[in-house]
């Protein structure tokens, strides 16, 4: 994440120098958006894996514990079925995207710029998966306390 930050910082400043000095570089705009679109992807799913994207956890923890499973398990069925279906369709795009280059850097593929689609979709379906992992045995025993 800090790599791409830099990254993207970097071409920014570079790229406006470069504009100010009345040489723009023509490929600046495109790499500084499909780096915004790669940090964009990879940062919701580090987010998931710390529980603090998509949800209503303030919502979701006032409801008796019973209930409270029962809707963090839905949430985990929806979102997860969600980016199952974003990574299918961005791997339907790299199939469609075959032998496409970016217009301003020619030699870089446009698979390669938009594999972020698949690959962030899988890795938030990982992080949902493992904080799942980490919050279901405090779910099953506040219910099964609520039970007693």
């Amino acid at each position: 994440m800090l790599v791409l930050m830099a990254a993207l910082t970097v071409i920014v400043i570079v790229g406006v120098g470069f504009r100010k000095a009345g040489a723009a570089l023509v490929w600046y705009d495109e790499v500084a958006s499909i780096l915004l679109a790669w940090l964009t992807y990879y940062g919701a799913s580090l987010a998931a894996l710390k529980r603090a994207h998509i949800g209503f956890p303030k919502f979701v923890y006032s409801r008796k514990p019973r209930l409270r499973l029962f809707l963090v398990v839905c949430r985990e069925i929806i979102v997860i079925g969600f980016f199952v279906l974003v990574a299918w369709a961005g791997w339907q795009v790299l199939q469609i995207l075959d032998g496409t280059y970016l217009a301003s850097l020619p030699s870089v593929s446009t698979k390669i710029t938009q594999s972020v689609i698949p690959i962030g979709a899988v890795l938030f379906i990982i992080a949902e998966l493992l904080s799942f992992a980490e919050t279901w045995p405090a779910l099953i025993k506040a219910a099964r306390k609520q039970r007693e």
